[in-house]
């Protein structure tokens, strides 16, 4: 059998700017996929050339077999698709929007009728069915987005950053619904950036960076790769440069340290992975003292799916969000400022 969906050397821009540089991506049948990355890793734009929403420059893209180029008709039959911002209209009642979505896949009245009931069943939604969707709080607008998606029960169910805006019951209740989508035997294909989303609800993950996958594998084949606990550490408050350097030119003779990273986005801390030890904190700062270095803070931890990421691009996921958004390092501003003063 095809994969549900089979992504090779995608590439895609936008004038000068290129979202996807190469993408190469394989999704099984009945299991959970995730496109991990910041906003501006290229995930967006990878689903929406799957959906056949957007034309890519380059590329294969196959849904169950069927491909997506070649043959986007099929390939929309094969899929679902749940995009990230809910675009509903509000003079419409629940059903009503349901009916129109089973009239533009051509669904016979009868069948679209039994499940129009069946979905607003199974996502809780009879009570706000026949209520204008201008009166629905956010949760209540992705359930109905979802019903949507669903209506023609394609093979494969595509949700772009499904749970943001919402409110913590309502993230559980989506991660729910979605384990039992999968138990079913339907493949869901979700982005996010958040790590707990990824690491509690994916089979398989696909981190992307720069519109390039950086790895794949299960969340613990990830996390396995890089290894040992994760120490935490800053020198100081703002820690200098040539201070970060020194700390770990010491840091790196200590026998159970593994690698040092220094994360210049986040003022020049430490992220050190270890072997695991009882005393490994006490040592480090032992070290750091005997050199003449405070320590400002300092924390331990088993390793995550950021870990992956840091390792791989020496820069965390949150570091990403904001340098997507030109966010300004104010620290690093700050740290000037002390300079020049």
């Amino acid at each position: 059998m095809p994969p549900a969906v089979l992504i090779e050397n995608l590439k895609k821009s936008y004038g000068s700017v290129q979202a996807v540089k190469d993408v190469s991506l394989t999704v099984e049948a009945g299991e959970i996929f995730g496109l991990l990355g910041p906003n501006g890793a290229g995930k967006t734009t990878t689903i929406r050339c799957l959906c056949t929403l957007t034309s890519p420059d380059s590329g294969k893209l196959e849904v169950g077999g069927a491909s997506v180029l070649e043959n986007p008709r099929a390939a929309r039959q094969r899929l679902g698709y749940i995009a990230q911002e809910v675009a509903l209209d509000k003079m419409l009642t629940g059903r009503e929007l349901l009916q129109l979505q089973a009239d533009l896949y051509h669904l016979p009245k009868a069948v679209a009728k039994d499940r129009i009931n069946q979905m607003l069943g199974l996502l809780d939604l009879k009570e706000w069915a026949d209520k204008k969707t201008g009166t629905y709080s956010g949760g209540l607008l992705k359930r109905l987005d979802l019903a949507s998606g669903l209506l023609h029960q394609p093979d494969v169910l595509v949700l772009d950053e499904p749970t943001v805006g919402l409110d913590i019951e309502s993230r559980f209740a989506m991660w729910s619904f979605l384990r039992q989508l999968k138990a079913a035997g339907t493949t869901v294909l979700i982005t996010s950036h958040y790590l707990e989303e990824v690491d509690a609800l994916a089979d398989r993950v696909a981190i992307l960076d720069r519109g390039v996958v950086i790895d794949v594998g299960t969340p613990s084949e990830l996390k396995d790769k890089v290894g040992g606990d994760r120490i935490t550490l800053r020198i100081r408050e703002f820690t200098p440069p040539e201070e970060a350097e020194s700390a770990k030119d010491i840091l790196k003779t200590l026998p159970f340290v593994q690698e040092v990273i220094v994360n210049t986005a986040q003022g020049n801390s430490l992220n050190l992975v270890v072997t695991p030890q009882t005393d490994a904190l006490l040592t480090v700062q032992q070290s750091l003292k005997a050199a003449g270095l405070p320590t400002f803070g300092i924390s331990q931890s088993r390793p995550s799916l950021d870990d992956v990421y840091l390792a791989a691009t020496g820069r965390t996921l949150l570091d990403a969000e904001l340098a997507s958004v030109g966010v300004r390092d104010l620290k690093a501003e700050q740290k000037q400022a002390m300079k020049n003063s």
